[in-house]
């Protein structure tokens, strides 16, 4: 029997969900010192960059037909692939669990109760939309997104309707350390966007709808934390939506794009499982992740997430910079290999590369340029993959290139 394909409209509607989400509306209101007009510049530049680097991911796996930890064995061999798969089930168990913390304690700042409780909830509805499973979420996904795109509306209208700024406190930022903010988010989609890219009908026009979904939705929920904070001084947005009024409307802006953002991240845990070992069952590891999420987010602090992401960055930006030349440049795999060490040691030297540049621009009197890091690091890792190959003489074809 023939396998279903998903059209570009259903990728579509699963990056909305991704990017309607409590932790993007959060990192937003960090751009509120910048200034509307200059956060805006950098909330929009940040996001076109992450979003080619997302687009070229997908890409990959929607012509492979491969999932994302399927497509890192292309350049990075067997066990390099699994080595991957296991730091992408790290990231995206701790994702779970931030996603989680961040809209347990939104609902219970809207209704009473302790953040406890709404941990399990959102726990609980994750765990029944991957028993549903991403092919049969069509109507349900629907019928969520029309709901939170109507109230996310609703909640611009409220908080930029006639005020006037207030004056904003806080650490302010580099205009090129505020770019990097704002492409860490599509950065942390990197390694599982190919999960569903792989299933769809059309490659390119489903990756493209997908990439330009998210980036768009993504920046729209950036402008309404850095809005919030501006326009009406309130940092927690879960109290400028009960003083909105919205209480009902509030819980289910949270709750559902909670679930919809999350789903994904276990629903690739479990995906990248199998990457590892096929005896897992994905769906059983999904559930699992999420189960672990849900502990996690229940017991620890995660209010200041964005050492997380750089941490992302620093592992993820440099492993898609060699998959990018090794396929759209080189047109090499080295799937036949159990570990490509060439490749596996300019990753670690992109790495490395990252974190230097990351500790200067943090240093008293560093530089950050204009683009961020992560663009600079991609260029120069995908550069010196390329001139290796080049003056050694060996990259062999990938087999969609032989046909």
């Amino acid at each position: 029997m023939e396998e279903k394909r998903t059209s570009a409209f259903e990728n579509a509607l699963i990056w909305f969900g991704a990017g309607v989400s409590i932790a993007e509306i959060i990192t937003g209101t960090y751009f509120a010192p910048l200034g509307f007009k200059t956060g805006l510049l950098a909330i929009l530049l940040g996001h076109l960059i992450g979003g080619i680097m997302m687009f070229l991911a997908g890409l990959i796996g929607a012509r492979t037909r491969l999932c994302a930890m399927d497509t890192v064995k292309l350049s990075f061999g067997s066990a390099g692939g699994s080595m991957f798969a296991v730091l992408n089930i790290m990231q995206l168990v701790g994702w779970t669990a931030i996603m989680i913390y961040d809209g347990s304690l939104a609902c219970a700042g809207i209704f009473s109760g302790g953040a406890w409780i709404w941990c399990l909830v959102i726990g609980a509805l994750i765990a029944l939309w991957i028993v549903i499973g991403i092919k049969n979420l069509g109507k349900v996904n629907t019928v969520a997104m029309a709901a939170l795109f109507i109230l996310t509306i609703i909640l611009c209208r409220i908080i930029f309707s006639g005020s006037a700024p207030v004056s904003v406190s806080g650490e302010g930022m580099s205009f090129g350390a505020a770019v990097e903010l704002a492409v860490a988010m599509p950065l942390s989609w990197l390694p599982l966007i190919s999960d569903y890219t792989r299933e769809a009908e059309k490659p390119v026009r489903a990756t493209l709808a997908s990439v330009v979904t998210y980036i768009l939705v993504s920046c729209w929920m950036y402008v309404i934390g850095m809005g919030a904070a501006i326009f009406t001084g309130e940092s927690d947005i879960a109290q400028i939506m009960l003083k909105a009024g919205l209480s009902i409307a509030a819980l289910i802006i949270v709750v559902f794009s909670t679930v919809t953002t999350t789903f994904l991240d276990a629903f690739s845990a479990g995906i990248s499982c199998q990457a590892v070992t096929a005896r897992i069952n994905g769906k059983y590891a999904a559930l699992a992740v999420t189960a672990v999420g849900t502990a996690a987010a229940m017991i620890w602090p995660m209010d200041n997430i964005t050492g997380f992401l750089y941490l992302i960055g620093s592992v993820f930006a440099p492993m898609i910079a060699v998959q990018a030349a090794d396929y759209f440049i080189l047109h090499r795999d080295s799937c036949g290999k159990t570990l490509d060490v060439p490749n596996l040691v300019i990753w670690l030297a992109g790495l490395v590369l990252y974190r230097l540049l990351m500790s200067f621009a943090g240093a008293p009197g560093g530089y950050t340029s204009p683009v961020g890091y992560t663009a600079v690091d991609m260029v120069v890792t995908s550069l010196v993959c390329v001139a290796y190959r080049k003056l050694t003489g060996a990259h062999p074809a990938h087999a969609e290139a032989k046909q």
